[in-house]
């Protein structure tokens, strides 16, 4: 009995301190999540002097009552145990490991919708069209989106590839296509890092300019578009099975204040507060020690997490992953 409320009482308090007052960024924290499961991996990412303000702007997808129409996939179509869209279509391999770096800015609603859409596109043109759909147009253009770097719904992102078109543009400082993402990358996490913190920029969202960084390319002409009507899935076999027939998808999710100290594993929640809405791209699946898991490829990037990637329970709805996934085909 003594061992129990020994167990009970660490599990509660560290150093006599209750975890509900314990900073979420400090390093008692970090301690008593790692201490509470044994599927994830928690280290320091952020300075604990840092803001939470500054860190909401890692997140920036809004949440609605509407949803695009459901989608549902036949039953008989085989799901394997694991899947890497990378490996399925190598000819596209170089887009979908693509690992992008929203900035100082609430921008993954676009960032992630935007890369989904480049997968898709690859795809379906089996490798011909690999250069990207612009975050930055879709991101500055989109008025009905939401609020540009202040948040905004990823399902209205893909009502707008298929009303108005995307353009093309890829990574921050890259020449591929038409309009490449303006806000340089930054240390979204690490103390000491090769990029300028991310905390000393405050980017506001980016001008409409119906016009491409290369005078030589015509806006018009490098307009991308999504093929018929949008939608949403919301359980696990439909959203393997349509990524298995389309490639990637788009995924939104609650980020609570442990998840800001991922390092490696299969994510769970177990402890803190809300923070906001993400968004983010579902590349694949696995099993891990008996935990079926998605892997998810961020917008904070490569040196975050498990090379820009984590993973997160599949199949149990963890912290809202498989409520609200939108996708939709490319027109090519």
């Amino acid at each position: 009995m003594l061992k129990i409320f020994v167990s009970l009482l660490l599990s509660s308090s560290v150093f006599g301190e209750t975890i509900d007052k314990l900073h979420p960024l400090s390093i008692e924290f970090i301690d008593a999540i790692n201490r509470q499961q044994n599927t994830w991996k928690a280290g320091k990412n952020f300075d604990e002097n840092t803001p939470m303000s500054e860190i909401k702007k890692l997140t920036g997808s809004l949440k609605s009552n509407f949803k695009l129409p459901i989608k549902h996939h036949k039953t008989d179509v085989e799901i394997p145990d694991s899947f890497d869209s990378a490996e399925q279509w190598p000819q596209c391999k170089d887009v979908i490991g693509t690992i992008t770096d929203q900035s100082a800015c609430g921008s993954c609603w676009a960032v992630a919708a935007a890369s989904a859409m480049s997968d898709r596109r690859c795809i379906k043109s089996n490798g011909e069209l690999k250069v990207p759909v612009s975050s930055q147009d879709l991101l500055g253009c989109c008025s009905y989106c939401g609020f540009g770097c202040k948040g905004g719904y990823p399902y209205m992102a893909w009502l707008y590839w298929k009303a108005e078109g995307i353009v093309t543009g890829g990574l921050y400082n890259t020449t591929d296509g038409c309009k490449s993402y303006s806000m340089l990358p930054c240390e979204h996490h690490t103390v000491v890092g090769p990029r300028p913190q991310c905390t000393d920029y405050d980017f506001s969202t980016p001008s409409c300019n119906k016009r491409c960084d290369n005078s030589a390319l015509v806006y018009n002409d490098e307009l991308t578009f999504g093929d018929g009507f949008p939608y949403t899935l919301n359980n696990a076999e439909d959203i393997q099975r349509e990524i298995l027939e389309n490639g990637p998808v788009e995924a939104t999710f609650n980020v609570y204040e442990d998840f800001l100290s991922y390092k490696s594993g299969v994510y769970s929640y177990t402890m803190g507060s809300l923070i906001g809405g993400h968004a983010v791209r579902i590349v694949g699946w696995g099993v891990e020690n008996d935990l079926p898991y998605w892997k998810v490829a961020n917008s904070w990037n490569y040196d975050w997490g498990e090379e820009g990637y984590f993973r997160i329970v599949r199949g149990r709805n963890e912290v809202d992953f498989e409520s609200d996934i939108n996708a939709g085909l490319a027109k090519i």
